[in-house]
């Protein structure tokens, strides 16, 4: 408690860095499940001409 009796916020908890590990997780998994199927193309075409 500080001062005036009222609880301290200070920094992130283990919560709030669990929820943006969370919201990172699924912003990359959404990316390569929407681009996955273009990316293999890319990387076929890419090693056809090597």
């Amino acid at each position: 408690m500080g001062p005036s009796g009222a609880v301290r916020d200070d920094g992130a908890t283990a919560v709030e860095y669990a929820l943006m590990v969370a919201l990172i997780a699924l912003v990359i998994f959404g990316g390569v499940f929407l681009l996955g199927p273009n990316l293999d193309l890319i990387f076929d075409e890419a090693a056809a001409s090597l």
